[in-house]
């Protein structure tokens, strides 16, 4: 591994993006960042076809994952500002883009305040590989103008309500982290004036062979998990991502899995 040059001059971090999973879908530039990492402080769900593109570096799992062991957001910072002060290459590898719901502004904030040099590299959010898998667009002239990408998580003193009911009339809503508290954020937009009978689209491993997906309503979905309504044994194990909008409304009288949940489905092909 290459050291930093000198130990007052520090390597630098890329914050780069691994996307929704398909090792095919990273930027050019991730790929070559991470063949060039020294280091690679990694989430808990990047994939072992993207990881294996850090052929000389030391992997360092840092992942976050609900109702499971994680790794404490100083700590990663931490780990960061001390892997770039002994190596010239560090990547942070987050899934899909670093700056949608993947904290990065912590980390570029305990970066700079070190002292260290960092880059952002985008990658594909889950959404946007979530719509092309379905076949659906976000935004649909006469019908969906704008779209909100909303998260239940919630630091100290926040409200995720607050953000649900500010949004709740916005045509098309992507909640990202949000299949734990589905069923209470589905009773929480009915109540906020959104229709039971509002299509929705759950989609589990977007662009990954193991990708799961399931059309349905606000209603059923407040009354079944995403487990049940994906045919998952126990909570899903991929990123799971729940959308909503009249945007899905051709595709649910095409494929409603209101009763029959579907089974497992890959990915249309090209």
């Amino acid at each position: 591994m290459s050291k930093a040059t000198d130990a007052h001059l520090p390597g630098k971090v890329w914050l780069v993006g691994a996307g929704p999973g398909a090792v095919d879908l990273l930027t050019l530039r991730a790929a070559k960042l991470l063949a060039e990492a020294d280091v690679v402080l990694h989430d808990a769900l990047i994939g072992e076809e993207v990881l294996a593109l850090a052929t000389r570096a030391k992997r360092i799992p840092v992942g976050k994952r609900c109702g499971r062991h994680s790794t404490a957001q100083r700590f990663i910072n931490q780990q960061l500002v001390h892997a770039a002060r002994s190596h010239a290459v560090v990547v942070r590898l987050k899934g899909g883009d670093p700056m949608l719901f993947g904290r990065a502004q912590e980390e570029m904030d305990a970066l700079a305040e070190a002292g260290i040099d960092y880059e952002v590299v985008s990658g594909i959010t889950a959404a946007s590989a979530a719509c092309a898998q379905l076949r659906v667009s976000l935004t649909r002239r006469g019908l969906s103008r704008s779209v909100a990408l909303l998260t239940p998580r919630a630091g100290a003193g926040e409200n995720p309500s607050q953000a649900l009911r500010t949004n709740a009339d916005v045509p098309t809503l992507a909640l990202y982290m949000a299949s734990h508290e589905s069923m209470a954020i589905a009773h929480e937009l009915m109540e906020y004036g959104r229709a039971p009978d509002t299509p929705v689209a759950i989609i589990e491993n977007a662009s990954l062979p193991s990708s799961r997906e399931c059309l349905t309503t606000l209603s059923v979905l407040a009354a079944r998990p995403v487990s049940e309504l994906l045919g998952t044994e126990g909570p899903p194990e991929g990123a799971v991502l729940v959308m909503l909008g009249e945007v899905f409304r051709e595709m649910l009288a095409q494929r409603i899995d209101q009763f029959e949940p579907l089974a497992q489905h890959a990915p249309h092909a090209a």
